[in-house]
């Protein structure tokens, strides 16, 4: 069985595929000044921009663990999200409230995929 690691730095690899399963780490927004909508809108680009390299896609998501700072947000996190989502794909998620690794960070996702 081959492993394919991609992005590969020595903490981490952002994409690893394995017997037709793409994993991608964790991922955060680039705009980190804005609030949580706007913040998931570029964590969630980050994610296509991800997937597509890999060779997947949105609609084969098998599941996503959502981290958000503080479950107010969780409502306007969720506004992106459904819109995000296509039609009939939604994946097994999980959304839980952590701290994060910086204090502007206000969401970040882990993606399980099927490859296409």
């Amino acid at each position: 069985m081959s492993i394919t690691r991609m992005e590969t730095a020595k903490r981490m690899s952002r994409i690893v595929i394995h017997n037709n399963t793409v994993y991608l780490c964790g991922q955060v927004a680039d705009n980190t000044d804005e609030p949580i909508g706007p913040q998931t809108e570029s964590m969630l680009g980050k994610v296509d921009e991800l997937l597509e390299k890999a060779g997947s896609s949105r609609e084969h998501i098998l599941s996503a663990t959502v981290y958000v700072r503080d479950m107010k947000d969780f409502a306007g996190m969720n506004e992106v999200w459904d819109n995000w989502v296509p039609e009939g794909h939604a994946p097994a998620r999980a959304c839980v409230e952590a701290r994060m690794a910086r204090p502007d960070l206000l969401v970040e996702v882990s993606v399980v995929a099927a490859l296409k």
